[in-house]
């Protein structure tokens, strides 16, 4: 099964997406439902999606988890919740059947060390006795915290949304490539191939400046542990869903056709289990 472990969906008739936060945004400041996706879903034979959350909204997460339901490519939902609550296990209970993961905005969060927080790191101990993925969206900035939370909870199934969101526009490899060799090394933290074209330079990227940043999440996470993932729509404030197929398919060229299935599939399948315990 091919799988594009990473893209959104949003009705702005519904909610305000406040990450939209300037003119930056207004390319992509409409609504967007699984109709307009599935087009490109079938232009690249992908058969399944994980759909993530846009806002810290339990309204959304429900409305989100209804497209599992339907007969359609949505796999499953990593939803939002609060994980300071707690009574989160209840909140969680509450939500409908799909739900795989809860992601928070954290490069939003003031405080670069908040997933370190003992109330935060109680509620990823709530995630892990629920069976739920953590999504970790996150930026050079709060890479150290991570590394703590994830080392803290190895009973906990983390992933790394967009390798970190490392500044490719300019051309920033380090402190970057280091703290990700580090966190490669921890087991039960996967990395999502994902989101690199629009922290390159929207209007004039090429695939050679982005290409040693996928290699290198390859390298250190291993096929088995990356995955992946469209960040479809707000790749198209830089690309079209086909550039960043075919992105991906660059990085993996020298790859085995197995190793290659479990970037564009199985380590997706794998790790969020789309549904099952």
């Amino acid at each position: 099964m091919r799988i594009d472990a990473h893209h959104h969906l949003w009705d702005l008739t519904r909610r305000e997406q406040p990450w939209m936060d300037g003119p930056w945004a207004d390319p992509i400041r409409r609504s967007y439902a699984l109709t307009d996706l599935t087009p490109h879903l079938t232009a690249h034979g992908v058969d399944g999606t994980v759909l993530v959350q846009s806002s810290s909204s339990y309204e959304e997460t429900a409305e989100l988890l209804a497209l599992t339901a339907a007969a359609g490519p949505v796999r499953g939902v990593v939803g939002w919740a609060d994980l300071t609550d707690p009574a989160l296990t209840e909140a969680l209970a509450a939500l409908p059947a799909g739900l795989v993961g809860i992601r928070h905005q954290v490069q939003d969060e003031p405080d670069p060390d908040w997933l370190t927080r003992p109330d935060v790191l109680r509620g990823l101990g709530v995630l892990a006795d629920a069976g739920l993925v953590y999504d970790l969206l996150v930026t050079p900035r709060e890479l150290a915290a991570a590394h703590t939370a994830v080392r803290a909870l190895p009973q906990l199934a983390f992933v790394l949304d967009h390798a970190a969101k490392p500044a490719v526009a300019q051309g920033d490899w380090q402190p970057w490539a280091d703290a990700i060799s580090g966190l490669g090394r921890l087991p039960n933290l996967s990395c999502k191939l994902s989101g690199l074209v629009t922290e390159a330079d929207w209007d004039a990227w090429r695939p050679q400046q982005i290409l040693p940043y996928a290699r290198h999440v390859l390298d250190v996470f291993g096929p088995d542990r990356v995955m992946f993932g469209s960040d479809w729509p707000v790749c198209t404030l830089a690309a079209g869903y086909e550039d960043v197929v075919a992105l991906a398919e660059s990085a993996t060229g020298q790859l085995g056709a197995a190793e290659r299935s479990a970037v564009f599939g199985g380590t997706a399948g794998r790790v969020y289990g789309f549904g099952a315990p």
